[in-house]
């Protein structure tokens, strides 16, 4: 085995978990972060170092990095609503990158894959391209963090003389899953029938091993201060994705949502807001995410990724199919 140490962030998360058992099956030397030490269900057969830090503590950061060679920053708030967005989504996820690249300086830490998102991405012209720059709308706390984090990390690595390397995934569904992350989420939600309309909202499935896969190989070949988008490169509508689930699982009876006038969702929309300031959870529709994304494709240009990473992801159908297979037959709610 390699003297190499992989530093991969957040471990129980989706992505991670799934990062780890690629990199151990690499015959890789593994350390990984979880906020919760007692959480341990996600590592069982494992032979992977596990380790309490969060990217808030940057003492407990620091100690993670110790040794290390490598980091794959993965762990970051994943959240499109909260009571006070700028403090929990948009300052956390900055200061978390801040602290994870001083850690990194401060350990002699070379080399950093750091995980951004689509969200990062100008969807001005479509198929959205990392060469087109950054998200002009500014109407999401996550998706400015995701922007503002992703310029963060590029200038840190710059200045501490660390390769850096971005990689910008889409819509992860799939195995293994120790929680229902926003992607596989969704999909159970269309399993169990509760897409009750369309919100012309599209989505860009690809598979959560194809997107491990995309950073190990950027660890290993991709260029200092590029940014690679790991998805698919066409979306899938919401009503395409409920007939795929429908002929998959015909006892289901699931039924195609109808398409509501954007007028109707925004006034629904509205009432739901309304209705969380007194309840204190998360609406299921808001009207900034209708003005961004009612009626966008999409769509992405991942010929950089193939070329240079030899990223070839499983078709967006066959990634789904396998999600709805996964969480009907070996989900168990926790």
């Amino acid at each position: 085995m390699s003297k190499d140490l992989a530093l991969v962030t957040g471990g129980n998360g989706h992505l991670a978990n799934n990062l780890i058992r690629l990199l151990l099956s690499k015959n890789q030397n593994v350390r990984t972060t979880v906020r919760d030490l007692n959480n341990t269900a996600p590592f069982k057969g494992l032979d992977v170092e596990v380790v309490q830090a969060d990217l808030l503590d940057k003492a407990a950061l620091r100690k993670a990095c110790i040794d290390v060679t490598h980091i794959y920053a993965v762990a970051a708030n994943f959240s499109m609503w909260a009571k006070d967005p700028k403090t929990e989504i948009y300052d956390n996820n900055l200061k978390g990158t801040q602290n994870l690249f001083d850690s990194a300086k401060a350990c002699g830490i070379k080399n950093i894959v750091y995980v951004s998102s689509v969200a990062a991405l100008d969807f001005n012209t479509l198929p959205a391209n990392v060469d087109n720059g950054y998200n002009t709308d500014r109407r999401n706390w996550y998706y400015n963090s995701k922007n503002d984090s992703d310029k963060l990390a590029l200038a840190l690595g710059k200045t501490y003389n660390i390769r850096t390397v971005l990689i910008l995934p889409s819509a992860m569904i799939g195995s293994h899953a120790h929680k229902l992350s926003y992607s596989n989420n969704l999909v159970y939600q269309i399993l169990k029938g509760e897409i009750p309309v369309d919100t012309n909202v599209t989505l860009n499935w690809v598979d959560v091993k194809d997107v491990a896969f995309g950073a190990y190989q950027a660890m290993l070949k991709g260029k200092d201060q590029e940014r690679y988008i790991l998805s698919n490169p066409t979306h899938t509508t919401l009503q395409d994705s409920v007939n795929i689930a429908a002929k998959l699982y015909p006892g289901l009876q699931l039924k195609t949502p109808k398409k509501v006038p954007k007028c109707l969702l925004y006034t629904v929309a509205g009432l739901m807001e309304c209705s969380s300031k007194l309840t204190g959870k998360e609406p299921l529709l808001q009207r900034h995410y209708l003005d961004m994304f009612y009626g966008l494709k999409q769509d992405y240009d991942i010929s950089k990724s193939k070329k240079e990473l030899n990223f070839n992801p499983k078709p967006s159908k066959q990634a789904l199919e396998e999600a709805l297979t996964y969480l009907k037959m070996d989900w168990k709610v926790q």
